[in-house]
This record gives C-alpha cells, structure tokens and sequence, in this order.
C-alpha cells in the first residue's frame, strides 16, 4: 500500500476525507454519504457489488461506517495494517484512526478507499515480526513456510504492484498456479494449508462458499487479509522471479 498525500491541506474537526483511485470526496457531516454502484461514490458496475453498500454517517463526534450490504463483508485497518475490524452485513464500526483503509471484495476484484479524519489519538498497539526455526516466517500467530508466504504473494500481487487505491482483480487458482510452476494439486494443498491456519486464529472469510450469509471466495479474502495486515508487501514482489523450485515441497507445513 502506497502513502496517500492529503488533498486540500489541514483536516478540520468533524471533517471526513475520502479517496478512491485519485478522486477525492469530502462528505457533509449532516449528511449520510453512501458507497457502491450507485450512491455518492460510485465504485464500478460490478454485477456482484451490491447497488447500495456501505453507509458512512456521523455521529458523537465520530464517524461511522454501517454494511447495508446482504452478501458481501468489508475490511476496516488502520494505516499502519495492525488493527482490522470485519464488516459482516449489518456491522457498524467508527473511525478512530486519522488515517484508516477500508477494503472489500466483490468476485474476484478487490478495492481499497484511503480515509482520512480528525480522529481520537488511538494508536495501534506494535508488533514486530518474528523469525522462528531459521525458514518459518511468524505472523503474530501464525508460521509460515516460505513456500506459502511465495502462494500468497502470488495471490497478491496485481494488488501489490497497484499505484494507489482502486480495484484490483486477485488471480484464479489456476493462473496463480501457473505463475508459480506448481501443479493445480499442489496449489490447492497449500492453499488449504494456508486458509486453515489462518482460520484456527479467528480470520473470518477463509472457509470458502458461503460464510455466515455472505459471499466470499477464500483467495480474494485470503489476498485482503495479507495485504491489510502487511503480511505481504511490494517488497516481497522480488520472491516471485526466483525459482519456485528453491522452495521444497514443504507441506504439511503446520
């Protein structure tokens, strides 16, 4: 995720500013400001994005983002990618970042909208990456191989080569696949590898079909949740022109 530089300098008190893929929008605080395929920020024609989604409206000195949506989920972070709220339909959750990303899927294409408010001064709590047993990455509670890190990044990484916000389209199974030389077999086993990892520490959406009433496909969800958390970045790109070869078969990888 690129730094967004601010539009139309100082932020006043109550004042909301919102951007997606260089346009930028300043809601009024007295009205609600609606997001889909149709309300105040149009986002694309998208036959899978519901017409109206997400409702952003103020209220006790903060702001509030509402998910009028029936099938889909969105994800609020905050800048720094170490606080997530899941937005289930129905959900509500405030602003309380001065810079906050609000991302959500719909088929296979992923959008990220930057928000930017006078906030309270919450700050998220850091956490550091740990490096365990020399080859395994550690992800606050999660142990990744090196070869389910690479299938990650490969998911990924038409978002991580994205210049500022916007959509973008996560790879099917099979041309991941084939980015990275696998099989369709050993794609899907490491696949399920990884979704049940990060399904065991209470990542939602990663089960696949139909989850709790709304519609998620585990890839793009696997591909939000990586790029939110910066368990992925742009300068892991590099890792997909070495040989896949150089990581081994390294499943079951638990």
């Amino acid at each position: 995720m690129s730094a967004v530089e601010l539009e139309g300098g100082p932020l006043r008190r109550g004042e909301l500013r919102i951007e997606f893929a260089g346009e930028w929008y300043s809601p009024d605080p007295a009205k609600e400001f609606v997001i889909g395929r149709e309300g105040d920020l149009v986002i694309d024609e998208n036959p899978y994005l519901h017409r109206t989604f997400l409702h952003l409206q103020n209220a006790y000195d903060l702001w509030w983002i509402y998910n009028d949506g029936s099938r889909l989920a969105a994800t609020l972070s905050d800048g720094e990618g170490r606080t997530q709220s899941w937005l289930a339909p129905g959900a509500r959750a405030p602003i309380v970042f001065g810079h906050m990303l609000l991302t959500f899927s719909a088929a296979s294409t992923t959008y990220e909208i930057n928000l930017f408010t006078q906030a309270p001064p919450f700050k998220p709590t850091t956490v550091v990456p740990d490096v365990a047993g020399g080859n395994n990455e550690t992800i606050g509670a999660v142990s990744l191989t090196p070869s389910q890190k690479l299938l990650i990044v490969a998911l990924a990484e038409t978002r991580l080569r994205q210049i500022g916000s916007g959509p973008a389209d996560v790879p099917s199974s099979a041309a991941a696949a084939a980015r990275l030389g696998w099989s369709a077999r050993r794609f899907t086993r490491k696949l399920d590898n990884v979704c049940e990892k990060f399904d065991r520490i209470g990542v939602e959406g990663l089960r696949g079909g139909v989850s709790g009433g709304y519609a998620v496909s585990r890839r793009v969800r696997l591909v939000e949740y990586a790029v939110t958390s910066l368990l992925v970045t742009a300068n892991d790109l590099p890792l997909l022109d070495d040989n896949p070869s150089m990581y081994g078969d390294d499943e079951g990888d638990e």
